[in-house]
């Protein structure tokens, strides 16, 4: 499978589509509120939202993060403007829902990358499952593959009790390939993780296809550090990425116990 991502060399942008998925209440929109909140106003866009009166996603929600060039590896054009692109990152959300299974295909649709927000809660293992096998099932209609598509896992709300111990996520991240995060996206905890372990496999897999570095007018070791800075983080990238459990490449993972 290649990368589908959307280059528009008439408006000098680069577009990715990242997507949150997971069980109803796994705290898909919770992730994105806490990233809205811990980056800076001029690096995003509003964030979209429609729910319904149970406070469930009805439909996606949508948090558009713009990061342009701070130095070009080509140079400067006449009018002394960095000659590199600017990245436009889409974040959006499905519904968690049985019922919205169409929606979720749709949001789905055109997806550079997927992060699987998973619950915690012992309880929740058998609604982790189901909602993962719903993802390689979309995936598969999609004429996608979830053995190639750049992907993460997020085991949010460690703060409760009665949760999937440390040991156990442990255990599933060395059965498989892709990074596994813990997180308490209610208190901001490991979200930026997933978001930037996230952003890694992704543009890694899409550098690699289309040299977006080269259009982005960066070197491809800089994409990360410089979108920490331009979010307007503080923290290291190197100390995000460190905190995740397992590989940093793309493979089926197993959610389920």
């Amino acid at each position: 499978m290649r990368g589908i991502v959307q280059i528009n060399f008439g408006g000098r942008e680069i577009a990715l589509k990242l997507v949150y998925y997971g069980p109803a209440l796994s705290g898909k929109t919770t992730n994105l509120r806490s990233l809205h909140h811990l980056t800076t106003e001029t690096s995003r866009g509003r964030l979209m939202t429609l729910e319904t009166r149970d406070d469930r996603t009805l439909f996606f929600d949508m948090l558009p993060l713009t990061l342009r060039a701070e130095t070009s590896v080509t140079g400067a054009d006449r009018a002394g403007t960095p000659a590199g692109m600017t990245l436009r990152i889409k974040i959006f959300t499905v519904p968690g829902q049985v019922l919205h299974a169409s929606t979720r295909r749709l949001v789905l649709q055109g997806a550079d990358g997927v992060a699987f927000i998973a619950d915690s809660q012992i309880s929740e293992t058998e609604h982790n499952a189901a909602s993962f096998l719903d993802l390689r099932r979309n995936l598969k209609e999609l004429n996608l593959s979830v053995k190639e598509l750049p992907l993460v896992i997020q085991f949010n709300k460690r703060d409760l009790d009665r949760i999937r111990s440390d040991e156990e996520l442990a255990a599933l991240a060395s059965r498989g390939r892709e990074p596994v995060f813990r997180a308490s996206a209610v208190n901001g905890d490991g979200v930026l993780e997933t978001f930037f372990g996230l952003l890694d496999v992704t543009w890694r897999k899409l550098d690699r296809e289309h040299q977006l570095a080269k259009l982005l007018g960066i070197a491809s070791t800089e994409l990360l550090p410089m979108a920490a800075r331009q979010l307007g983080l503080e923290t290291d990238v190197a100390t995000l990425l460190s905190s995740c459990l397992g590989g940093t490449t793309q493979r089926t993972a197993e959610v389920s116990s």
